[in-house]
């Protein structure tokens, strides 16, 4: 019953969207993530999507971008964030929020350094129809 409080909240709290991310030439895919919807809606030309995502230990996201604005809350373990330029742009424990600015020029990868699973409760608002994650090759850095 507690995450169900923490997705209402987070729902309340942030926009949604949708879709899956094609693939690029190059692109760098994630490891050992899965991800569970848990609410997709359409409101006028938004799609609002909201999934729990878990990335095992030593996995990442892959580098990508986002369409839409991102939000979401780490429930689970310690979320490591990288910028284009590889530097960390912030390390997220259970209950500390992320912001994640859409479009090409915010290209980022999420990594599980931990040894225990990373669990994120994530809202995605994107306009309807398009990807709610675009994979970029990597932009350079010494890791994916």
């Amino acid at each position: 019953m507690r995450i169900i409080k923490r997705l209402a909240l987070v729902t309340a709290v942030v926009g949604l969207a949708a879709v899956a991310a094609p693939s690029v030439a190059g692109a760098t895919p994630g490891s050992g993530v899965s991800a569970v919807t848990i609410f997709d809606h359409v409101v006028g030309d938004t799609q609002y999507v909201l999934k729990e995502i878990t990335i095992a230990p030593g996995g990442s996201t892959g580098w990508h971008y986002h369409p839409g604005p991102v939000k979401g809350v780490v429930t689970k373990g310690v979320l490591t964030h990288h910028e284009s330029d590889c530097s960390v742009d912030g390390v997220y424990r259970p209950g500390q929020f992320i912001n994640e600015e859409s479009g090409t020029g915010y290209v980022h990868i999420g990594r599980n350094l931990a040894s225990t699973p990373l669990v994120l409760s994530v809202l995605y608002r994107n306009p309807v129809g398009g990807p709610l994650a675009v994979s970029t090759p990597n932009p350079g850095c010494s890791f994916e």
